[in-house]
Protein backbone atom coordinates (compact mmCIF):
# COMPACT_ATOMS: atom_id res chain seq x y z
CA UNK A 1 0.00 0.00 0.00
CA UNK A 2 2.75 2.37 0.31
CA UNK A 3 4.36 1.89 -2.16
CA UNK A 4 1.44 2.28 -4.03
CA UNK A 5 0.52 5.75 -2.67
CA UNK A 6 3.86 6.53 -3.03
CA UNK A 7 3.95 5.91 -7.04
CA UNK A 8 0.62 7.75 -7.45
CA UNK A 9 0.74 10.38 -9.39
CA UNK A 10 -1.20 13.56 -7.67
CA UNK A 11 -4.34 14.82 -10.12
CA UNK A 12 -3.33 18.44 -9.98
CA UNK A 13 -0.12 17.46 -11.39
CA UNK A 14 -1.41 14.67 -14.06
CA UNK A 15 -3.84 17.50 -15.08
CA UNK A 16 -0.80 20.10 -15.02
CA UNK A 17 0.74 18.24 -17.60
CA UNK A 18 -2.06 17.27 -19.60
CA UNK A 19 -2.73 20.71 -20.03
CA UNK A 20 0.58 21.52 -20.79
CA UNK A 21 0.66 19.29 -23.72
CA UNK A 22 -2.54 20.34 -24.95
CA UNK A 23 -1.08 23.89 -25.17
CA UNK A 24 -0.81 24.88 -28.41
CA UNK A 25 2.32 27.14 -27.81
CA UNK A 26 3.79 23.80 -26.37
CA UNK A 27 3.18 22.05 -29.25
CA UNK A 28 4.92 24.64 -31.97
CA UNK A 29 7.72 24.45 -29.18
CA UNK A 30 8.26 20.70 -30.02
CA UNK A 31 7.89 21.65 -33.09
CA UNK A 32 10.76 23.92 -32.93
CA UNK A 33 12.45 20.91 -31.33
CA UNK A 34 12.11 19.36 -33.97
CA UNK A 35 12.68 21.46 -36.74
CA UNK A 36 16.64 22.61 -34.96
CA UNK A 37 17.77 19.09 -34.55
CA UNK A 38 17.42 18.81 -37.95
CA UNK A 39 19.74 22.37 -38.79
CA UNK A 40 21.50 21.35 -35.79
CA UNK A 41 22.64 17.92 -37.27
CA UNK A 42 23.10 19.79 -40.68
CA UNK A 43 25.71 21.93 -39.43
CA UNK A 44 28.01 18.89 -38.12
CA UNK A 45 27.75 17.31 -41.38
CA UNK A 46 28.40 19.51 -43.26
CA UNK A 47 29.75 22.96 -41.64
CA UNK A 48 33.54 22.88 -41.16
CA UNK A 49 34.33 22.74 -37.21
CA UNK A 50 36.45 25.56 -36.27
CA UNK A 51 39.13 24.82 -33.86
CA UNK A 52 39.63 27.37 -30.93
CA UNK A 53 39.99 25.73 -27.14
CA UNK A 54 39.15 21.91 -27.55
CA UNK A 55 42.84 20.99 -27.61
CA UNK A 56 43.42 23.19 -24.94
CA UNK A 57 40.43 21.44 -22.64
CA UNK A 58 41.58 18.41 -23.59
CA UNK A 59 45.52 19.01 -22.59
CA UNK A 60 44.11 20.19 -19.22
CA UNK A 61 42.04 17.00 -18.79
CA UNK A 62 44.87 15.07 -19.49
CA UNK A 63 46.94 16.65 -16.76
CA UNK A 64 44.10 16.33 -14.31
CA UNK A 65 43.60 12.20 -15.12
CA UNK A 66 47.34 11.58 -14.80
CA UNK A 67 46.76 12.82 -11.85
CA UNK A 68 47.94 16.49 -11.51
CA UNK A 69 46.33 17.79 -8.51
CA UNK A 70 48.10 21.23 -8.82
CA UNK A 71 45.85 24.05 -10.38
CA UNK A 72 49.28 26.00 -11.21
CA UNK A 73 50.59 22.68 -13.33
CA UNK A 74 47.42 22.14 -15.55
CA UNK A 75 47.73 24.37 -18.93
CA UNK A 76 46.91 23.90 -22.62
CA UNK A 77 47.75 25.74 -25.42
CA UNK A 78 45.56 28.51 -25.03
CA UNK A 79 47.01 29.26 -21.06
CA UNK A 80 47.04 28.10 -17.39
CA UNK A 81 43.15 26.41 -16.89
CA UNK A 82 40.83 29.20 -15.46
CA UNK A 83 37.63 26.83 -14.16
CA UNK A 84 36.40 25.34 -10.98
CA UNK A 85 36.80 21.33 -10.70
CA UNK A 86 33.12 21.10 -11.96
CA UNK A 87 34.98 21.85 -15.75
CA UNK A 88 37.05 19.18 -15.31
CA UNK A 89 34.67 16.42 -14.09
CA UNK A 90 32.74 17.37 -17.26
CA UNK A 91 35.46 17.60 -20.29
CA UNK A 92 36.86 14.11 -18.73
CA UNK A 93 33.49 12.59 -18.79
CA UNK A 94 33.22 13.83 -22.20
CA UNK A 95 36.98 12.59 -23.08
CA UNK A 96 36.06 9.19 -21.96
CA UNK A 97 32.72 8.87 -24.14
CA UNK A 98 34.80 10.67 -27.34
CA UNK A 99 38.29 9.37 -27.09
CA UNK A 100 38.90 13.06 -27.51
CA UNK A 101 37.42 13.32 -30.93
CA UNK A 102 36.07 16.41 -32.33
CA UNK A 103 32.95 14.66 -34.15
CA UNK A 104 31.77 12.91 -31.31
CA UNK A 105 32.11 15.25 -29.10
CA UNK A 106 30.13 17.77 -31.81
CA UNK A 107 26.99 15.39 -31.70
CA UNK A 108 27.48 15.31 -28.16
CA UNK A 109 27.21 19.08 -27.89
CA UNK A 110 24.63 18.79 -30.58
CA UNK A 111 21.99 16.84 -28.22
CA UNK A 112 23.13 19.58 -25.63
CA UNK A 113 21.84 21.83 -27.91
CA UNK A 114 18.57 20.53 -27.95
CA UNK A 115 18.40 19.78 -24.02
CA UNK A 116 19.14 23.28 -23.19
CA UNK A 117 16.48 24.71 -26.13
CA UNK A 118 14.30 22.26 -24.44
CA UNK A 119 14.59 23.59 -20.93
CA UNK A 120 14.35 27.06 -22.32
CA UNK A 121 11.17 26.69 -23.92
CA UNK A 122 9.70 24.86 -21.42
CA UNK A 123 9.97 27.85 -18.93
CA UNK A 124 9.20 30.51 -21.91
CA UNK A 125 5.87 28.40 -22.05
CA UNK A 126 5.07 27.94 -18.37
CA UNK A 127 6.19 32.09 -18.21
CA UNK A 128 3.72 32.72 -21.18
CA UNK A 129 5.39 35.54 -21.49
CA UNK A 130 6.00 35.58 -25.77
CA UNK A 131 2.89 35.07 -28.66
CA UNK A 132 3.73 31.71 -29.80
CA UNK A 133 5.54 32.63 -33.15
CA UNK A 134 8.31 34.80 -30.99
CA UNK A 135 9.43 31.19 -29.73
CA UNK A 136 11.46 30.98 -32.86
CA UNK A 137 13.80 33.59 -32.29
CA UNK A 138 15.09 31.21 -29.66
CA UNK A 139 16.28 28.81 -32.60
CA UNK A 140 17.37 32.09 -35.29
CA UNK A 141 20.76 32.58 -34.00
CA UNK A 142 24.17 31.50 -36.16
CA UNK A 143 26.80 32.52 -33.43
CA UNK A 144 24.93 30.37 -30.91
CA UNK A 145 24.36 27.41 -33.16
CA UNK A 146 28.02 27.95 -33.97
CA UNK A 147 29.33 28.29 -29.94
CA UNK A 148 27.30 24.91 -29.67
CA UNK A 149 28.42 22.35 -32.07
CA UNK A 150 31.15 23.75 -33.99
CA UNK A 151 33.20 25.71 -30.94
CA UNK A 152 32.21 23.25 -28.23
CA UNK A 153 32.74 25.79 -25.09
CA UNK A 154 32.41 25.21 -21.46
CA UNK A 155 30.22 28.22 -21.61
CA UNK A 156 27.08 25.27 -22.58
CA UNK A 157 27.15 23.08 -20.02
CA UNK A 158 26.99 26.24 -17.78
CA UNK A 159 24.00 27.51 -19.36
CA UNK A 160 22.02 24.54 -19.61
CA UNK A 161 22.31 23.96 -16.30
CA UNK A 162 21.89 27.47 -15.07
CA UNK A 163 18.82 26.74 -17.70
CA UNK A 164 17.37 23.68 -15.63
CA UNK A 165 17.98 25.58 -12.44
CA UNK A 166 16.07 28.15 -13.39
CA UNK A 167 13.14 26.01 -14.07
CA UNK A 168 13.16 23.93 -10.46
CA UNK A 169 13.13 27.25 -9.49
CA UNK A 170 9.49 28.16 -11.25
CA UNK A 171 8.17 25.08 -9.13
CA UNK A 172 9.57 26.41 -5.65
CA UNK A 173 12.51 24.08 -5.54
CA UNK A 174 14.98 26.43 -3.95
CA UNK A 175 17.14 23.92 -2.39
CA UNK A 176 17.87 21.82 -5.58
CA UNK A 177 18.13 24.83 -7.94
CA UNK A 178 20.88 25.96 -5.99
CA UNK A 179 22.62 22.70 -5.94
CA UNK A 180 21.98 23.07 -9.56
CA UNK A 181 23.15 26.25 -9.83
CA UNK A 182 26.16 25.68 -7.97
CA UNK A 183 27.08 22.82 -10.36
CA UNK A 184 26.64 25.25 -13.41
CA UNK A 185 29.32 28.01 -11.10
CA UNK A 186 31.36 25.17 -11.16
CA UNK A 187 31.94 24.82 -14.62
CA UNK A 188 32.05 28.62 -15.53
CA UNK A 189 31.66 31.40 -12.91
CA UNK A 190 29.60 33.91 -15.08
CA UNK A 191 27.07 31.74 -13.75
CA UNK A 192 27.90 34.06 -10.44
CA UNK A 193 26.28 37.31 -12.43
CA UNK A 194 22.79 35.46 -11.68
CA UNK A 195 23.68 35.29 -7.57
CA UNK A 196 22.66 38.91 -6.56
CA UNK A 197 18.72 38.67 -7.53
CA UNK A 198 18.77 35.08 -6.77
CA UNK A 199 19.10 35.56 -3.31
CA UNK A 200 16.67 37.85 -3.60
CA UNK A 201 14.20 35.97 -4.44
CA UNK A 202 15.28 33.17 -1.44
CA UNK A 203 14.44 35.91 0.72
CA UNK A 204 11.55 36.20 -0.26
CA UNK A 205 10.26 32.91 -0.64
CA UNK A 206 11.76 30.88 2.06
CA UNK A 207 12.54 31.84 5.85
CA UNK A 208 16.23 32.57 7.16
CA UNK A 209 16.79 29.30 7.92
CA UNK A 210 15.98 27.93 4.64
CA UNK A 211 18.00 30.44 3.13
CA UNK A 212 21.08 29.23 5.03
CA UNK A 213 20.39 25.48 4.47
CA UNK A 214 19.97 26.45 0.83
CA UNK A 215 23.28 28.46 0.40
CA UNK A 216 24.91 25.76 2.33
CA UNK A 217 23.86 22.86 -0.37
CA UNK A 218 25.16 25.09 -2.91
CA UNK A 219 28.77 25.56 -0.85
CA UNK A 220 28.96 21.86 -0.18
CA UNK A 221 28.61 21.25 -3.73
CA UNK A 222 31.69 23.32 -4.67
CA UNK A 223 33.84 22.00 -1.69
CA UNK A 224 32.92 18.21 -2.42
CA UNK A 225 33.99 19.18 -6.41
CA UNK A 226 36.81 20.96 -5.35
CA UNK A 227 37.67 18.76 -2.73
CA UNK A 228 40.52 16.83 -4.16
CA UNK A 229 42.51 20.38 -5.02
CA UNK A 230 41.72 21.89 -1.88
CA UNK A 231 43.79 19.10 0.12
CA UNK A 232 46.43 19.04 -1.76
CA UNK A 233 47.02 22.56 -3.36
CA UNK A 234 44.02 24.66 -1.88
CA UNK A 235 45.67 28.19 -2.64
CA UNK A 236 46.61 27.21 -6.00
CA UNK A 237 42.89 26.25 -7.10
CA UNK A 238 40.96 29.25 -5.36
CA UNK A 239 43.55 32.09 -6.64
CA UNK A 240 43.01 30.06 -10.35
CA UNK A 241 39.67 28.83 -10.30
CA UNK A 242 37.77 31.45 -8.84
CA UNK A 243 39.91 34.44 -9.73
CA UNK A 244 37.25 37.50 -10.18
CA UNK A 245 40.12 39.72 -11.62
CA UNK A 246 41.29 38.64 -14.74
CA UNK A 247 42.01 40.83 -17.29
CA UNK A 248 40.77 39.99 -21.43
CA UNK A 249 42.38 40.69 -24.53
CA UNK A 250 40.70 43.67 -25.76
CA UNK A 251 41.24 42.65 -29.30
CA UNK A 252 38.47 39.56 -28.91
CA UNK A 253 36.06 41.72 -26.91
CA UNK A 254 32.45 41.71 -28.68
CA UNK A 255 31.74 45.28 -26.28
CA UNK A 256 33.30 48.24 -25.29
CA UNK A 257 35.76 47.71 -28.25
CA UNK A 258 35.44 51.49 -29.24
CA UNK A 259 37.10 52.09 -25.63
CA UNK A 260 41.53 52.80 -26.14
CA UNK A 261 43.19 49.73 -24.64
CA UNK A 262 45.16 51.15 -22.20
CA UNK A 263 41.73 52.58 -20.51
CA UNK A 264 40.30 49.63 -21.41
CA UNK A 265 42.71 47.52 -19.30
CA UNK A 266 42.96 49.67 -16.51
CA UNK A 267 41.71 49.18 -12.61
CA UNK A 268 39.86 52.29 -12.76
CA UNK A 269 37.69 51.05 -15.85
CA UNK A 270 36.75 47.60 -14.02
CA UNK A 271 36.15 49.75 -10.73
CA UNK A 272 33.77 51.87 -12.60
CA UNK A 273 32.20 49.49 -14.62
CA UNK A 274 31.76 47.61 -10.98
CA UNK A 275 30.33 50.33 -9.24
CA UNK A 276 27.86 50.93 -12.17
CA UNK A 277 26.85 47.28 -11.64
CA UNK A 278 26.26 47.62 -8.11
CA UNK A 279 24.24 50.66 -8.61
CA UNK A 280 22.42 49.01 -11.59
CA UNK A 281 21.34 45.90 -9.43
CA UNK A 282 20.48 48.52 -6.43
CA UNK A 283 18.04 50.35 -8.27
CA UNK A 284 16.35 47.74 -9.57
CA UNK A 285 16.13 45.64 -6.30
CA UNK A 286 14.99 48.75 -4.74
CA UNK A 287 12.18 50.14 -7.11
CA UNK A 288 11.36 47.31 -9.79
CA UNK A 289 11.81 43.62 -7.62
CA UNK A 290 10.93 45.23 -4.29
CA UNK A 291 8.56 47.52 -5.37
CA UNK A 292 5.52 45.94 -3.90
CA UNK A 293 7.29 45.85 -0.40
CA UNK A 294 8.15 49.33 -0.33
CA UNK A 295 11.37 48.94 -1.41
CA UNK A 296 14.78 47.00 -0.91
CA UNK A 297 15.65 48.09 2.13
CA UNK A 298 11.80 48.14 3.80
CA UNK A 299 12.01 44.55 2.48
CA UNK A 300 15.12 44.05 4.12
CA UNK A 301 14.31 45.77 7.47
CA UNK A 302 10.94 43.94 7.66
CA UNK A 303 12.64 40.35 7.30
CA UNK A 304 15.72 41.45 9.76
CA UNK A 305 12.12 41.84 11.89
CA UNK A 306 10.41 39.20 10.61
CA UNK A 307 13.76 37.05 11.36
CA UNK A 308 14.44 38.46 15.28
CA UNK A 309 10.37 37.55 16.01
CA UNK A 310 10.79 33.84 15.27
CA UNK A 311 13.87 33.51 17.36
CA UNK A 312 11.68 35.16 19.76
CA UNK A 313 8.66 32.63 19.07
CA UNK A 314 11.21 29.74 19.07
CA UNK A 315 12.52 30.43 22.51
CA UNK A 316 8.80 30.94 23.69
CA UNK A 317 6.69 28.67 21.93
CA UNK A 318 6.94 24.47 21.18
CA UNK A 319 8.72 23.56 18.03
CA UNK A 320 5.77 22.53 16.12
CA UNK A 321 4.10 26.36 16.71
CA UNK A 322 7.33 27.69 15.27
CA UNK A 323 7.21 24.96 12.20
CA UNK A 324 3.97 26.55 11.48
CA UNK A 325 5.07 30.40 11.96
CA UNK A 326 7.48 29.47 8.79
CA UNK A 327 4.46 28.18 6.62
CA UNK A 328 2.86 31.14 5.91
CA UNK A 329 5.54 32.64 3.30
CA UNK A 330 3.93 33.87 0.52
CA UNK A 331 4.57 31.72 -2.92
CA UNK A 332 6.67 33.61 -6.33
CA UNK A 333 4.89 33.68 -9.09
CA UNK A 334 6.88 32.37 -12.29
CA UNK A 335 6.84 35.52 -13.79
CA UNK A 336 8.91 37.35 -11.22
CA UNK A 337 11.13 35.25 -10.54
CA UNK A 338 12.35 34.43 -14.49
CA UNK A 339 12.08 38.31 -14.75
CA UNK A 340 14.26 38.98 -11.85
CA UNK A 341 16.98 36.40 -12.84
CA UNK A 342 17.66 37.61 -16.52
CA UNK A 343 17.28 41.00 -15.49
CA UNK A 344 19.68 40.63 -12.91
CA UNK A 345 21.88 38.79 -15.15
CA UNK A 346 21.34 41.59 -18.18
CA UNK A 347 22.66 43.94 -16.22
CA UNK A 348 26.06 42.34 -15.67
CA UNK A 349 26.13 41.71 -18.94
CA UNK A 350 25.48 45.63 -19.59
CA UNK A 351 28.52 46.25 -17.26
CA UNK A 352 30.81 43.35 -18.11
CA UNK A 353 34.02 45.10 -19.16
CA UNK A 354 35.01 42.11 -21.91
CA UNK A 355 32.29 39.90 -23.61
CA UNK A 356 33.93 37.31 -25.77
CA UNK A 357 32.17 35.46 -28.28
CA UNK A 358 31.64 32.52 -26.68
CA UNK A 359 29.88 34.95 -24.00
CA UNK A 360 27.03 35.50 -26.21
CA UNK A 361 25.53 32.68 -24.95
CA UNK A 362 25.43 34.14 -21.42
CA UNK A 363 21.83 35.56 -22.25
CA UNK A 364 20.99 35.39 -25.93
CA UNK A 365 18.49 32.84 -24.70
CA UNK A 366 16.85 35.46 -21.80
CA UNK A 367 16.76 38.38 -24.92
CA UNK A 368 13.51 37.41 -26.23
CA UNK A 369 12.08 37.49 -22.62
CA UNK A 370 13.82 40.57 -21.94
CA UNK A 371 12.22 42.04 -24.76
CA UNK A 372 8.59 41.25 -24.47
CA UNK A 373 8.73 42.35 -20.95
CA UNK A 374 9.60 46.09 -22.22
CA UNK A 375 6.63 48.21 -22.79
CA UNK A 376 8.05 48.84 -26.64
CA UNK A 377 6.30 47.85 -29.78
CA UNK A 378 6.75 44.61 -31.69
CA UNK A 379 8.44 45.82 -34.65
CA UNK A 380 10.79 47.92 -32.36
CA UNK A 381 11.42 44.84 -30.00
CA UNK A 382 12.24 42.73 -33.41
CA UNK A 383 14.89 45.49 -34.72
CA UNK A 384 16.38 45.34 -31.50
CA UNK A 385 17.10 41.38 -31.37
CA UNK A 386 18.18 40.96 -35.13
CA UNK A 387 20.66 44.33 -33.92
CA UNK A 388 22.11 42.26 -30.91
CA UNK A 389 22.94 39.57 -33.00
CA UNK A 390 24.25 41.57 -35.77
CA UNK A 391 26.56 43.20 -33.33
CA UNK A 392 27.33 39.04 -32.36
CA UNK A 393 28.28 38.37 -35.80
CA UNK A 394 30.21 40.73 -36.77
CA UNK A 395 34.42 39.30 -36.95
CA UNK A 396 36.59 40.75 -35.50
CA UNK A 397 34.23 43.10 -33.73
CA UNK A 398 34.97 47.01 -34.42
CA UNK A 399 34.20 50.10 -32.36
CA UNK A 400 31.00 50.49 -34.53
CA UNK A 401 29.80 47.51 -33.75
CA UNK A 402 30.67 47.46 -30.37
CA UNK A 403 29.25 50.76 -29.77
CA UNK A 404 26.04 50.25 -31.87
CA UNK A 405 26.30 46.55 -28.95
CA UNK A 406 26.05 49.11 -26.05
CA UNK A 407 23.42 51.62 -27.20
CA UNK A 408 20.86 48.80 -27.82
CA UNK A 409 21.75 47.26 -24.12
CA UNK A 410 21.06 50.54 -22.77
CA UNK A 411 18.04 50.66 -24.84
CA UNK A 412 16.46 47.45 -23.63
CA UNK A 413 17.46 48.33 -20.20
CA UNK A 414 15.29 51.21 -20.28
CA UNK A 415 12.44 49.98 -21.48
CA UNK A 416 12.73 47.06 -18.30
CA UNK A 417 13.24 50.07 -15.92
CA UNK A 418 10.05 51.60 -17.23
CA UNK A 419 8.00 48.83 -17.44
CA UNK A 420 5.08 48.00 -15.41
CA UNK A 421 6.22 45.60 -12.73
CA UNK A 422 4.52 42.64 -11.66
CA UNK A 423 3.02 41.57 -8.33
CA UNK A 424 5.32 39.00 -7.37
CA UNK A 425 3.17 36.10 -5.32
CA UNK A 426 0.78 33.72 -6.09
CA UNK A 427 -3.26 35.30 -5.19
CA UNK A 428 -2.60 35.79 -1.25
CA UNK A 429 -5.84 34.58 -0.61
CA UNK A 430 -3.81 30.94 -1.33
CA UNK A 431 -1.39 31.42 1.03
CA UNK A 432 -1.88 32.85 4.82
CA UNK A 433 -0.17 35.72 5.77
CA UNK A 434 2.54 36.41 9.14
CA UNK A 435 0.60 37.45 11.94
Amino acid sequence: MAIQSANRVKPSQRSEGYTFLKNSKAVFAFTLLFIDALLVTLIIFYVPYTKIDWDAYMSQVSGFLEGERDYSNLKGDTGPLVYPAGFLYVYSAIKFVTGGEVYPAQILFGILYIINLGIVLFIYVKTNVLPWWALSLLCLSKRVHSIFVLRLFNDCFAMTLLHAALASLLYQRWHLGLIIFSAAVSIKMNVLLYAPPLLLLMLKAMDISGVISALAGAALVQILLGLPFLISHSTAYISRAFNLGRIFIHFWSVNFKFIPEPIFVSKEFALSLLVAHLILLTAFAHYRWCKHEGGLFSFLYCKLVSMKRRIALSSSFSLRQFYNCNLTLKILNKEHIVTTMLVGNFIGIVCARSLHYQFYSWYFYSLPYLLWRTPFPTLLRLILFAGVEFCWNVYPSNMYSSALLLCIHLVILWGLWTAPSEYPYIDDKSTRKDK
